[in-house]
């Protein structure tokens, strides 16, 4: 072939080179070292990549195989795959003698992929990306084609060329416009008709997606074309769509943790759990060992309640991303998705299609605030407890609740939950279901409950079984911060305490100011008169071992069994708050009280002598004195002028700090910017008010629709406490997992035969002689058994006579 290409060996040989001396891996180095010298070998090489071009697509014309490719002559694809590599690897040493190359090369997978075996085809590609790295190539020119390559059905081809494409638009930059153009061939690909390249570019959208590449209000065309994807005319489509919007809050970002720079984290900062100092120190040191007990389980419970709440605020920032939540006409999507579900009800399509298309459905609905009034009366279809995963059925109808909804549209549907699941002759796992449905449905539309439905589900707290109990009770801590007037009145909590007013519909919260920057104002009054405030709190980290660091081990199993038993939240915490009631602070509360009652009684004698003569106010003194007595106390007689005094100087004193409060410009008088510290301590304060409220037992905080909304349902939660029944498998990896710590069971005398070494201290003791008392007792006895015997083996004892 050198010869016809006017380079014989004699030539070559004249020159000081051989044709054995070709080899392509060598020549590639002295080429890079030397592009000059080097130039013949080059047009040789590069015309000989023709002609072997010319001559596959003469022997694919002859015998063609979309499966095997050419079986008559393999050293073809494999001279015209390594002469590929080797141009593509010195191209920028020759840029204008191989100029044409990388389209010849492109043209060449784009038109005879099919008829290439499986390993010319990835060392084309190979190539391809090769020209690509070094600039010879745009991903503009390869991204359809590196798409088309991916449905030829080589597995190691789609891999090589789906990691090339995630990879390139990795590296690009954010504000590179060549994302607009590549966003544009990718959604051209999906809207075809052709289900194999349409099931790659939904792959492709989803992995870059995924990792946050094109994600954003920039990228908002990514995710609105994933969720039309919903709409596509292929089923496999469809449903790997619908997958993606369902499955995205529990994707791992594993694969994009290399992209996380080192500053980002070390900007994670740990959140912290602020705990009072004095409330730690009662907790081990203050009070008997009953009352510590109290007292550091609920420093426990008050801890874990805080962690949870910032593990569950962390976790709802993943919602934001889902491509949910950049649909322009959200409420146009439901209705569409909605009558393609009602289409294809008796189409035969599969019921998890139908359940993938209501979860989406009403996670839409959720999220933006639909209405769509006719979903309701089509999960009353499903709304049955022999219905398969009615629970994920049940959390969907919950997700698609919210405070915009009437409470008339979802009342059939609330009606025939409790109707199906709530009553005496359901299972306990129904009944259990059944109540946290309701409970999470009147959370988030609190007029569908009436007073006797409550007061009747609230008789459930008295079951034996720990999910009923424990879902009964927390529908009463539910109704005791939203609506206790429909409660019993011993159901309703302390007396005493601020009375909650249900909503009204459509009635919501505005904020007029910075949430929570009245804690900043109170903070930066209370900083001029106290300087060490800061010294009452501890921070402390969220770990797994803050509560061994703050409880000693011998708090007792009981106060880790009630935590067990609560469900997630601390709305099943209702029965058992009045055994563990006492605050951490109980010792001030009863100095305060003592306090109170004593200016009570001196306010009341001074009253009493006021109004009354000598001897009534004599007899009333007597009488309180003997009141003072029976509760141990010694009355303090006090001056009626001098209390007349101190009382008209306090009421100064309140008008003065009035006027002074007024006089001092507020938060909206003074500019009204805030810094990045101010915020930070804004969050600061309200870690420490959480912590003084979760200290206080005093229920828990009803959320916001905002964040319930945002808030995924996990169906897992409706059925916490439900002990399920285990299979044979699963019993016997328990009974496994106990036997790990323990050795082959063996008899004693196995046991004793193994034995090596001499005789225990116990077959020693066998050994020893006897006293000299002990063995006259023996004898005695043996003698005395012995004659017994005897007398009453001669005759048969046959009882006395009753005449005798």
């Amino acid at each position: 072939m050198a010869g016809s290409l006017g380079l014989t060996p004699e030539s070559l040989k004249a020159s000081g080179r051989s044709s054995e001396n070709l080899s392509l891996l060598i020549l590639q180095g002295k080429i890079k070292r030397d592009p000059e010298g080097y130039e013949t070998e080059l047009q040789l090489i590069y015309k000989q990549f023709k002609t072997s071009v010319d001559l596959f697509q003469q022997q694919a014309a002859l015998s063609f195989s979309s499966v095997g490719g050419i079986g008559s002559d393999p050293s073809v694809s494999k001279d015209l795959g390594d002469r590929a590599m080797f141009l593509a690897h010195v191209t920028p040493f020759y840029p204008k003698q191989l100029s044409e190359f990388p389209a010849q090369l492109t043209d060449l997978l784009r038109t005879s992929c099919l008829a290439m075996p499986s390993g010319l085809r990835n060392h084309v590609a190979q190539a391809l990306i090769l020209l690509m790295n070094r600039k010879s190539l745009v991903i503009e020119d390869l991204l359809a084609l590196f798409l088309d390559i991916q449905t030829l059905g080589d597995k190691n081809l789609r891999a090589l060329a789906f990691g090339h494409i995630v990879q390139t638009i990795r590296k690009m930059s954010i504000t590179d416009p060549k994302h607009k153009s590549l966003q544009k061939i990718v959604i051209s690909m999906l809207e075809q008709e052709d289900e194999a390249k349409a099931k790659r570019a939904l792959a492709t959208l989803c992995a870059l997606h995924k990792k946050k590449i094109w994600l954003g209000d920039k990228n908002e065309r990514v995710a609105i074309a994933i969720c039309e994807a919903c709409f596509h005319s292929s089923p496999r489509i469809m449903i790997s769509a619908l997958r993606f919007l369902l499955d995205y809050e529990n994707i791992d970002d594993d694969d994009d943790s290399d992209a996380e720079s080192d500053d980002d984290e070390d900007n994670k900062k740990i959140d912290q759990v602020v705990i009072n100092r004095q409330a730690v120190y009662k907790a081990n040191n203050k009070g008997t060992s009953s009352s510590k007990k109290k007292k550091q389980a609920k420093l426990q419970r008050a801890v874990k309640s805080i962690k949870r709440k910032q593990r569950s605020s962390s976790e709802n920032t993943t919602s934001t991303f889902s491509p949910l939540n950049h649909l322009n006409d959200a409420q146009k999507f439901a209705e569409r998705l909605f009558s393609r579900l009602q289409t294809i009800k008796g189409t035969g399509e599969r019921v998890e299609t139908r359940l993938m298309m209501i979860k989406v459905i009403a996670r839409t609905i959720g999220l933006h605030k639909l209405h769509l009034l006719s979903f309701y009366p089509f999960l009353q279809n499903y709304a049955m407890p022999h219905v398969k995963d009615v629970t994920q059925i049940l959390a969907a109808a919950v997700q698609s609740c919210h405070d915009g909804v009437p409470s008339d549209a979802v009342e059939p549907l609330f009606k025939q939950i409790v109707n199906q699941f709530v009553h005496d002759k359901s299972r306990p796992e129904a009944i259990a279901v059944g109540l946290n449905v309701v409970r999470e449905m009147c959370l988030r539309i609190h007029d569908l409950m009436t007073e006797e439905l409550l007061q009747d589900l609230a008789l459930y707290k008295k079951s034996h079984e720990k999910a009923i109990s424990a879902g009964a009770r927390s529908l009463i801590a539910l109704f005791r911060e939203i609506n206790p007037s429909l409660l019993v009145k011993k159901d309703r909590g302390r007396p005493g305490a601020t009375v909650a007013k249900p909503k009204q519909y459509g009635e919501s919260n505005v904020f007029s100011n910075v949430p929570n920057v009245e804690l900043l104002q109170e903070s930066d009054n209370e900083s001029g008169s106290d300087g060490d405030q800061d010294d009452d709190d501890v921070e402390l980290p969220i770990g797994d071992d803050v509560e061994q660091e703050l409880i000693p081990d011998d708090c007792g199993c009981k106060d880790e069994a009630e935590e067990d038993s609560n469900d997630g939240d601390d709305m099943n915490n209702t029965e058992d708050d009045s055994d563990i009631d006492t605050s951490i602070g109980g010792d001030e509360d009863e100095e305060v009280n003592d306090s109170d009652e004593a200016n009570t009684d001196s306010e009341n004698e001074d009253i009493e002598s006021e109004e009354d003569d000598g001897e009534a106010s004599d007899s009333s003194v007597e009488e309180n004195g003997n009141k003072e007595k029976a509760k141990g106390k010694k009355r303090k007689i006090v001056d009626f002028d001098a209390n007349l005094l101190s009382a008209d100087t306090s009421l100064r004193a309140l008008k003065r700090f009035a006027e002074a409060k007024n006089e001092k410009p507020s938060f909206d008088e003074s500019d009204g910017i805030l810094s990045n510290e101010d915020f930070q301590k804004i969050k600061e304060l309200q870690a420490k008010k959480e912590a003084k409220i979760a200290l206080a037992r005093k229920g828990f905080k009803v959320p916001d629709s905002d964040q319930l909304s945002k808030k995924r349902v996990d169906p897992a939660k409706l059925e916490a406490h439900i002990r399920h029944k285990l299979t044979k498998e699963q019993r016997l990896e328990l009974v496994k997992a106990g036997r790990e710590d323990r050795g082959k069971y063996k008899s004693k005398a196995a046991v004793k035969q193994k034995k090596t070494g001499g005789s225990s201290n116990k077959q020693k003791e066998h050994r020893k002689n006897m006293p000299l008392a002990a063995i006259r007792s023996k004898a005695g006895k043996s003698k005395r058994t012995k004659k017994m015997k005897n007398s009453i083996s001669g005759s048969q004892f046959r009882g006395r006579k009753a005449w005798k």
